[in-house]
Parts: C-alpha cells; sequence; structure tokens
C-alpha cells in the first residue's frame, strides 16, 4: 500500500488544506493527515480540537484519516510505513522552506521523499493565521475553511477570541 503523510499544525484547517488532502487522496492509496504538536508554537485550538475539525473535514475521503505526531516526522512516516510526504505551497517562500525541510526529512531517512503541491489560485491567500484572524473579528468563513469543519471551528473558537 502506497502511503502519504501530510503534515501540518491545521490551527485550524483550511479549503486549501482539504484541497491538498483531495488531490493527494486521488494519487495515493492512503493518506494520513498528521497534525504535528509543536512545543514553540501556541495553537488556538487544542490537538484534540484540531483533530476533530480535520476528521470532520475529511469524513467524505474514504483513504484519508488524521492522527497526532508529538514526535519526529520522520519516526512517524517509519511507524506508518509511509515513503512519502505531501506539502502544500502558495508561493515562492513556501516552496523554499518545504525544499529545506525535504532535505532535513530526506537526510534523516534516506527512503523519504517529499512531493510538493501548488495551491489552487482560490487557495493562494489562504492560511490558519489569516482565519483565526478572521475568527476573531467575526468574520464569514464559507470559503476559507471546509464546510466539514466550519460549525465546530466557530463553535471552539467562541470562548477564544
Amino acid at each position: 500500500m502506497n502511503t502519504a503523510l501530510f503534515p501540518g499544525s491545521f490551527d485550524p484547517v483550511t479549503a486549501g488544506h482539504l484541497d491538498i488532502v483531495e488531490r493527494a487522496a486521488a494519487i495515493f492509496d492512503r493518506v494520513i493527515v498528521c497534525v504535528m504538536v509543536n512545543a514553540e508554537k501556541h495553537p488556538m485550538f487544542s490537538l484534540e480540537e484540531r483533530l476533530r475539525f480535520l476528521r470532520d473535514s475529511i469524513a467524505h475521503i474514504p483513504n484519508a484519516s488524521a492522527d497526532a505526531c508529538g514526535g519526529l516526522l520522520v519516526d512517524f512516516a517509519r511507524q506508518h510505513d509511509a515513503r512519502t510526504l505531501v506539502k502544500g505551497a502558495r508561493g515562492c517562500a513556501d516552496f523554499e522552506n518545504e525544499l529545506q525541510m525535504a532535505q532535513i526529512n530526506r537526510g534523516l531517512w534516506p527512503a523519504l521523499d517529499t512531493v510538493i503541491l501548488p495551491a489552487k489560485s482560490e487557495h493562494l491567500h489562504i492560511s490558519s493565521t489569516m482565519v483565526r484572524e478572521m475568527l476573531r473579528y467575526r468574520q464569514p468563513l464559507d470559503r476559507c475553511v471546509p464546510a466539514g469543519g466550519l460549525a465546530a471551528i466557530r463553535s471552539a473558537a467562541e470562548g477564544k477570541v
């Protein structure tokens, strides 16, 4: 089985993230959306909330699942027999960052490749940071957040903004 990981903080999941999952699911037998735990970041949403938002958002994709990774991504990939990381890039800066991370990961495990999927034009401006700002100012999120996770994200944000 050809398994790919799509890692990120997903704080929260966006329409652009969902697009990458759907496209990766069309390429790979199985896609695990991997919510990374980064001690240096202070997410708005808890790990459990982010996993719930993702699971609600990808429920329609039969070969996709969501899990958490609190350690090294390369170790998680080995444990799940995943030989490919899928990343999205909205522009040159994202591509350069992902290229650097791909080199680091490949140095840690030479069998691990990274595939970078360019964002669709309608998602170029969407980021989790932008969605958090829109939540703070109670702006519409219909085009920025997957429909499956929208209600849960709005509800969870109520006490945080």
